[in-house]
């Protein structure tokens, strides 16, 4: 019975096992910024983008 339950526990999924998944690391960035920033940074290059074309030939 002991056998059985250690193979179960060492057992683990191929895909896991290469370490192609690795969903529960947590992963602190360095850098952080809010989503109003990036819809303000998104909107703000539009608004350039827009006047340089209507306004540079």
């Amino acid at each position: 019975m002991a056998s059985r339950a250690r193979r179960r526990e060492r057992r683990a999924a191929p895909i896991t096992a290469a370490g192609l998944l690795s969903f529960y690391e947590d992963y602190e960035s360095k850098i952080k910024v809010g989503p109003s920033v990036i819809v303000g940074a998104a909107l703000l290059l539009s608004a350039i983008v827009a006047a340089a074309h209507i306004f540079l030939p």
